[in-house]
């Protein structure tokens, strides 16, 4: 991600997001979400670099700011809530898009922070189903939301998708997860056996209530 357009597409990619350009200088275009018209992204030229505003929880203001010394205080708003991201190429693409996505889960009741919290809880070496995490992120009935969240997963170190499987224990096609037969791959290094693009779900599937996940 090193120009406005790459910043400003992916923004677009989040449900409900559309851009507006607001102020008098042309340089600031900002990605708002439909209905509330929050921002979660402005985008604008600042000393000769693309600069990106992005909210931040108080919590991993400082996180950010003290990992990346592109990330500074919110330029031209509240410092305690925003942090601005300098696109100079020094921070990775991944971390760029996970600082978004988190800016869009604060200013959405989104229930994508919900479907990664959830899925952050399935333990190693388990699987669950779509519908088993739309139960833990807190709505049966969002099992297809579930796999949109997942194949934008803004942090795959953290968010271990790959341990989601359909109903009958299926794994994902094989766009996902970085290419062909990369799920089995990491679920197998988990110690969780795939035959046949399926893993035993009576076997490695969670259990909500033993497992206190409910």
């Amino acid at each position: 991600m090193r120009t406005r357009e790459d910043a400003i597409q992916y923004g677009l990619t989040f449900d409900g997001a559309y851009t507006d350009r607001p102020f008098p200088r042309a340089d600031w275009q900002l990605v708002r979400v439909r209905g509330s018209k929050k921002t979660f992204l402005a985008v604008y030229e600042r000393n000769g670099l693309v600069n990106l505003n992005v909210k931040v929880d108080p919590e991993w203001r400082d996180f950010w700011r003290n990992a990346y010394a592109s990330v500074l205080l919110g330029w031209h708003q509240n410092k305690e809530h925003w942090n601005t991201i300098l696109l100079d190429g020094s921070i990775p693409e991944q971390e760029m898009k996970r600082m978004i996505a988190e800016s869009y889960d604060l200013v959405t009741d989104s229930p994508a922070k919900r479907i990664y919290q959830a899925v952050r809880k399935i333990p190693k070496g388990c699987v669950a189903t779509y519908g088993q995490v739309a139960q833990m992120a807190g709505n049966p009935k969002m099992a297809r939301a579930v796999g949109n969240a997942l194949h934008r997963n803004p942090d795959p170190l953290h968010i271990p998708c790959f341990r989601v499987v359909n109903a009958k224990g299926e794994l994902a096609g094989e766009f996902a997860f970085g290419g062909a037969g990369q799920q089995a791959k990491l679920l197998e290094q988990e110690g969780v056996h795939v035959e046949d693009g399926r893993v035993d779900l009576k076997k490695y599937g969670i259990c909500l209530q033993n497992k206190g996940l409910t």
